[in-house]
Order: C-alpha cells, then sequence, then structure tokens
C-alpha cells in the first residue's frame, strides 16, 4: 500500500486500463487531475478550444480503433453540461468514452456555489453510469467500475464528477495489485443459433442487416465469412457501412429513407428474411415498420437485453454480443454445409447483383456551380481504398453515404443518432490522433463547419493532419429541403453580401471560409471548377502530409440542390437524374423483376 493523493490513484488507473490519450480543458476545479497527469507524463493530452469539442474528440478516438476509450476532461460547471452533447452522441451510438469533471469542493454542493451543477443528475439519461465521487477512498473504485461498465453489455459513456478536496484528499492504495474487472458479455446459445439457421433454410430471398455492434464487437471478418458460407447477402445499416467491402459480390446496398441505395431499397423490399445483427432497427434505416417488416420474417441478435421487441417485435430475439453470435452462426452452419444441410442462394444472390450493377443515381454532372454528387465521384476516385471518413449529418453526410465507396470496418465513422452539427471536424481530430498514419477525410456542408470551425486550430498546435471536404451550398440544405413541405425557406439562408470578399461570384456565400481556415493556422484550397475537383483532392492529401496540418478543400456548389429521399423505402423522391443502367431504363427493371 501507498500513501498518495485520490487523483494521482485515479491516473494510475486509467493507465492499468491502457489509457494513453485524453483531449479537455483545464480548469480550477481539475487542475489536481492535471497536475497528477503532468507528473506522470503517461497519459498525452490534447488541448481543444471548446469543451464539447474534446467530448467529440474523445469519441472519434474511441471509434477509430477496437479497444479504444477516449478520454474527456474539463472543469466544474459548463465544461460538464458543455459535454453532454459527446455523452448523448456517445450513448445513441453505443460509444464507449469516459468524461472526467471537476467539482466545488464538497462542502459547496448544492448551495449555487461558483461553477457548481448537479452535473451527475443533468449527465444520467445520456450515460451508462453518472456519479459524483463524495469519498475520496471510493476514487479507484469508481474508475475501475467505470471502465468495466464502458466495455461490458452495451457499450457506453460514463461520467464521473470530482470534487476538488475529494481529488486533493490523500488515500492508500496498491495499484501493484489492481486488475480490471472482467467484462461481461451475453453470449448465444447453440439452441438459439440452431432455430435461427432453421428459419433462415426455410426462406427464398434471405438478407443480412449488419448493424454497428458488429463494428463494436471487431467482428467485421466473421460477418463476410458467414455471408461467404452462406451466400446469404448483406445490407449494412450507416452505423455497420464497411463491415462488408462495397465491392464485395454480397453487399447488397443500404436500406433507408436518406442514407441509401436505390438498389438496397429494391433488394431488402424483394426480400422474404432478415436476419439483424447488432442493429437497433432505426427509423431512417426501416422507415415505417409497416412496409419495412410486410412480407417478411426476422431474427434479431443484440447485445442490449431492451433492443430486443423495442421497434418490432422480431420472430426470433436473441440477446448476444456480435462476435460471439458470428462465431457460433460460422460454427453450426459449417456444421450443416458438412451435412449437406445449407441451402442454395446463389441466384437470389445474382439477383442482388444485378440490382447493384443497374439501379444507381447520377453522379457525372458537369455543371457550374457544382452538384454536389460529382464532388463524391471524385472523392471517390482520388482518396485511397482505406480511407476513412468522418462526417455526421446534413446534405452533405446524406449524399456522401449515397455516392461514396467504403471498403472496410472503421472506415466510416458517423454520429449516427443524435446527429450533432459541429461534430465533424472535432471526431475526424480525435481518429487522427488515434493513428495519424492513416487517410482521414472529413465531410461537412457549411453549417456543421462553421459550429466548431475553431477546433482546427487544435489540428494545427498538435499536428494532426487530415483532408477536410466542405461542400459549401450557403444554406442550412437539410432543413431547406425539409421545409419543401410547409412551402416555405425560411431562416435557413447563410447567405450574406461579404465586403471583405473581392470575387463577385464568392462574395454573396457569405463567410470567407479560407480566410478563417489560414487564420486558424490551417491550409485550404478552394475549388469551383467540377473539372478541378479531383486534383484539388490529390494536392490536399500532399499539403496535409508536408505541412501536417488539416487541408481544407472547399469546393463551392450550387445553393440549391434536393438530394434523393423519401417517407418510405418504398417511395423515394430522386429528385435529380437517374442513371438506369438496364438498356430499357425503369420499365425494363421492373420487367426483369429488379424493382417492385
Amino acid at each position: 500500500m501507498a500513501k498518495m493523493k485520490a487523483v494521482m490513484a485515479a491516473v494510475l488507473v486509467m493507465e492499468k486500463e491502457g489509457v494513453t490519450q485524453a483531449f479537455g480543458v483545464p480548469g480550477a476545479a481539475i487542475n489536481p487531475l492535471y497536475a497528477a497527469l503532468r507528473e506522470r507524463q503517461s497519459i498525452s493530452h490534447i488541448l481543444a478550444r471548446h469543451v464539447e469539442g474534446a467530448s467529440h474528440m474523445a469519441e472519434g478516438y474511441t471509434r477509430a480503433a477496437a479497444g479504444n476509450i477516449g478520454v474527456c476532461i474539463g472543469t466544474s460547471g459548463p465544461a460538464g453540461t458543455d459535454m453532454i452533447t459527446g455523452l448523448y452522441s456517445a450513448s445513441g451510438d453505443s460509444i464507449p468514452i469516459l468524461c472526467i469533471t471537476g467539482q466545488a469542493p464538497r462542502a459547496r454542493l448544492y448551495k449555487e456555489d461558483f461553477q457548481a451543477v448537479d452535473i451527475e443528475s443533468i449527465s444520467k439519461p445520456v450515460t451508462k453510469w453518472s456519479v459524483t465521487v463524495r469519498e475520496p477512498g471510493l476514487v479507484p473504485r469508481a474508475f475501475q467500475q467505470a471502465f468495466h461498465l464502458m466495455r461490458s453489455g452495451r457499450p457506453g459513456p460514463v461520467l464521473i464528477d470530482l470534487p476538488v478536496d475529494v481529488q486533493m484528499a490523500e488515500i492508500e492504495f496498491d495499484i501493484d495489485t489492481y486488475e480490471p474487472l472482467p467484462i461481461y458479455k451475453p453470449a448465444a446459445t447453440r439452441k438459439q443459433i440452431e432455430k435461427a439457421l432453421e428459419m433462415l433454410a426455410a426462406a427464398d430471398k434471405p438478407l443480412i442487416v449488419a448493424g454497428g455492434g458488429i463494428v463494436n464487437a471487431d467482428a467485421a471478418g466473421l460477418l463476410v465469412e458467414f455471408a461467404e458460407l452462406t451466400g446469404v447477402p448483406v445490407i449494412p445499416t450507416l452505423m455497420g457501412w464497411g463491415t462488408i467491402p462495397d465491392d464485395h459480390p454480397l453487399m447488397a446496398g443500404m436500406c433507408g429513407l436518406q442514407t441509401s441505395h436505390r438498389y438496397g431499397n429494391a433488394t431488402l423490399l424483394a426480400s422474404d428474411f432478415v436476419l439483424g445483427i447488432g442493429n437497433r432497427w432505426a427509423n431512417r434505416h426501416t422507415g415505417s415498420i409497416e412496409v419495412y417488416t410486410k412480407g417478411r420474417k426476422f431474427v434479431h441478435i443484440d447485445i442490449e437485453p431492451t433492443q430486443i421487441g423495442r421497434v418490432f417485435t422480431p420472430d426470433l430475439g436473441i440477446v448476444s454480443d456480435a462476435r460471439a453470435a458470428l462465431e457460433l452462426l460460422l460454427q453450426v452452419a459449417r456444421e450443416r454445409k458438412a451435412a449437406g444441410r445449407l441451402k442454395d442462394y446463389d441466384r437470389w444472390a445474382e439477383r442482388c447483383g444485378e440490382r447493384k450493377q443497374l439501379m444507381h443515381r447520377k453522379s457525372h454532372f458537369t455543371e457550374t456551380p457544382i452538384k454536389p454528387m460529382r464532388v463524391y465521384e471524385e472523392m471517390n476516385q482520388a482518396f485511397p481504398r482505406d480511407t476513412i471518413y468522418v462526417s455526421t449529418i446534413g446534405l452533405s453526410q446524406i449524399a456522401g453515404a449515397q455516392f461514396l465507396n467504403v471498403f472496410g470496418t472503421r472506415q466510416w465513422i458517423n454520429c449516427g443518432q443524435a446527429g450533432p452539427l459541429g461534430w465533424t471536424i472535432p471526431a475526424a481530430l480525435g481518429v487522427v490522433a488515434a493513428d495519424p498514419t492513416r487517410t482521414v477525410v472529413g465531410l461537412s456542408g457549411d453549417y456543421d463547419f462553421q459550429f466548431l470551425v475553431e477546433e482546427l486550430a487544435v489540428g494545427a498546435q498538435f499536428n494532426l493532419p487530415y483532408v477536410q471536404v466542405l461542400v459549401n451550398n450557403s444554406y442550412l440544405g437539410l432543413i431547406r429541403q425539409a421545409q419543401r413541405g410547409f412551402e416555405m425557406d425560411y431562416c435557413v439562408q447563410l447567405a450574406f453580401e461579404n465586403q471583405n470578399v473581392s470575387d463577385d461570384n464568392l462574395r454573396s456565400y457569405g463567410v470567407d471560409h479560407q480566410a478563417v481556415v489560414q487564420g486558424l493556422g490551417c491550409k485550404s484550397l478552394r475549388v469551383t471548377d467540377p473539372e478541378k475537383i479531383g486534383a484539388a483532392l490529390v494536392e490536399a492529401q500532399a499539403m496535409a502530409r508536408k505541412f501536417s496540418v488539416p487541408v481544407v478543400v472547399e469546393v463551392i456548389l450550387e445553393k440549391i440542390t434536393n438530394i434523393a429521399m423519401g417517407t418510405e423505402i418504398d417511395n423515394i423522391n430522386e429528385f435529380e437524374d437517374i442513371d438506369c443502367r438496364h438498356p430499357a431504363g425503369r420499365a425494363g427493371l421492373v420487367a426483369a423483376g429488379l424493382l417492385e
């Protein structure tokens, strides 16, 4: 046993739990923790410009690689409330991050002291556990419990609030005997898996819906192996995108109201059985349950018991970690194949492949101002196969999901449920901090970009190079498109006459993003010609490597472009021209039975 400050015990526990990186903003009530971090020099720290930004950096860091747990740190009061959005985002997407806040001394709690707020109560709805540690001796055990909870069952965030006098108090603690608590993950039984495979065998047109739980379980390889063994096509959710490469013959496209492919929706509607693994039937994926479920049976496998039946009641529900379920699915399927009991789905898979070849949206537009679809076409060509894309919400993200190509797990890092504006830049910085050698590309519209643009300075200060693609239409594009239902275009324009811009064509776009980016210490390129997008993207990669800072490629778009979306998966408004590759057009798709 050794005598030490409680906050030093907290740092020692974090070391034992594998923490090597933190993001945050120091302050009076959390300075004891920073003093311990400075003394140990074992956990690197990146100084954010906004505490919400620190929480999103922690999210990006966790999402970048299996086993990572991002840590964000702030002082008392507004620092904690600023990080609520990050906790909500992490909670919604099952992402473990540890949020540590300082707090007023215990004697000053509940007395309206300066920057003293009940952050424990505020954060409880968006965390797996939130606690204000009121006894110094509990500090190391609170951190031990935090890591246990973050990693067990459905992953998620935890907040630990530390009164400043608790941090400073001395306790007895023996780090040499400390061990992390065992992680609990529920696992499917053989009987459950056999039942699921029996239901699969009874189907003629089955699909696997692959969710983010497969990413969290680091089980993408098992998913692909199971799909190949059974011959069943895969529809990834937005959070599961990349679990099977886009160019894999059994990757059947994404389904949904917005972030989807035409062929993905058509294939889901043609199916008669769905095996969902690690997914939550999010409404942007399903649309109405009546349309989504009609004419097909469902097996739902998820790590969280309360997810089974939350949206609709499946024909079979299995509570299991995705890796454990896939391992057993593979084992039983191999046994059935050896016994000649696996059904042949080759013809069904061929039909899914035909849709994938023939049902595309047009992307090669040559107009000026630039149509956004052309940007993603050029991104596919300019960036390497292992590029990691980071995006949050808006028409930029929706169109990105419709047109980009993703070839590996954790190569599409997206805030799926919360979708807060401003998330992209700090999350991308967190991804780069996790692995500075990878090609990381952020994707933002102008409003998402402006929300936390100051975090670009963090990338300049700490040499976190990546390419930020900024598609600028000077609008709140998604909200403008939604307002069509109200026959209005109200309070969504970002345009104004910027008197500091000399170019007549750009002055009406308002904010001079190049000037802002350069003022924050980063590099910037601007593109107005669709034929020059590709060259700018290639140049930006070289600049990021040379200067080791974020490089922003701003593409000036036409101000109004409606992106394909609809009210149901069988009722998508395409708005723009369809790149229908069937010689007889849409009628040919219908006649061939590829489109209902």
